[in-house]
């Protein structure tokens, strides 16, 4: 039977409309049941503390358990491959970090790709890495540093918390930025790097601040400078590397990812209410006693700087000529 054009237009109307009411009950729904948060690192870290910060403030508002569970491994690709292959129903989070920017081009044989398989839902925190020293390294500041390492090249070890950390490509951009020979010695994590360089077996690492803050403070590393672009409240006094490195920027990062396919009403609804936790005064003070500043966004400007932050260390993963096969 063939509908009159006015009849089947009301009808198409109509179908629309309830699709779209579909759509808003059931984000209205959401969740019913808790939600998991995947965290692709061991406890204790800058990401799983971002993540308890924001399941606890989601758990809060949404009336719902969002429950961390680490799943660390790989350098973060078996948290990562579980929420890919997770049902895209909102259910099953990932706190996405700059490591999962950096194994894109690191690793060669992944089973998934971080850009297509994880729609990006909200941006968490940025924090600085910071330019450090043992003491007894005879420099106090950056030109001095590169000086020194022109003048002993291949002798200066720098350590990081291993291939592919935020804190080993940050110090490879350095490299590739300043022309120095630094020979890096990856660690089994910050701490273990953090405790050579206190004992000078290594000289010069570019670990996260909150990872490091404290040593700082107490004097036991000379802090040379902040990755940032901007000076950090937490180290006023501390310069950037971008004021003697022109362009230099790198910063460690964490934000929040879902399977794709994750209806887009609920990934709206979780951007919102990360979005209104960053911006409350008590969530701002957190981030400020851990050296960090919040990332706000749209999940299009979380979408778009992952994107940047992928191709930015595809290049200098591929000047370090690391890769993990």
């Amino acid at each position: 039977m063939k509908l009159p054009r006015r009849q089947f237009l009301h009808l198409a109307a109509s179908v629309a409309a309830l699709s779209a009411l579909s759509r808003v009950a059931r984000a209205q729904a959401y969740p019913s049941r808790p939600v998991r948060i995947i965290v692709a690192f061991a406890p204790g870290g800058a990401t799983d503390i971002m993540a308890r910060l924001i399941g606890q403030w989601l758990s809060e508002r949404l009336g719902q358990q969002f429950v961390i569970e680490n799943r660390p491994g790989a350098g973060g690709n078996v948290g990562t491959e579980a929420v890919v292959n997770a049902a895209p129903d909102g259910y099953t989070l990932l706190v996405v970090t700059a490591v999962n920017a950096i194994n894109a081009t690191l690793y060669e044989k992944l089973s998934f790709n971080f850009i297509r398989d994880v729609a990006p839902v909200a941006g968490i925190h940025r924090e600085p890495n910071v330019m450090e020293v043992n003491p007894s390294v005879p420099v106090k500041t950056v030109p001095e540093f590169i000086a020194h390492a022109k003048a002993n090249p291949g002798k200066i070890n720098m350590a990081s918390a291993g291939i592919g950390s935020a804190s080993h490509v940050s110090g490879e951009l350095f490299k590739m930025m300043t022309g120095v020979n630094l020979v890096h010695v990856p660690y089994r994590g910050a701490g273990p790097s953090l405790v050579d360089l206190l004992g000078g077996q290594v000289q010069v690492t570019f670990p996260t601040m909150s990872s490091s803050i404290e040593y700082v403070r107490a004097g036991r590393i000379r802090a040379l400078a902040v990755t940032t672009p901007t000076r950090s409240p937490v180290l006023p006094d501390i310069p950037t590397v971008a004021e003697f490195v022109p362009g230099y920027e790198s910063s460690f990062w964490t934000g929040v990812g879902a399977p794709k396919n994750t209806p887009a009403e609920i990934v709206d609804k979780l951007n919102k209410e990360i979005n209104v936790a960053l911006a409350d005064p008590r969530m701002k003070a957190r981030l400020a006693e851990l050296g960090a500043t919040a990332l706000p966004g749209s999940t299009a400007d979380f979408g778009n700087f992952i994107a940047d932050e992928t191709e930015k260390w595809a290049k200098v993963i591929k000047f370090s000529g690391a890769k993990i096969y």
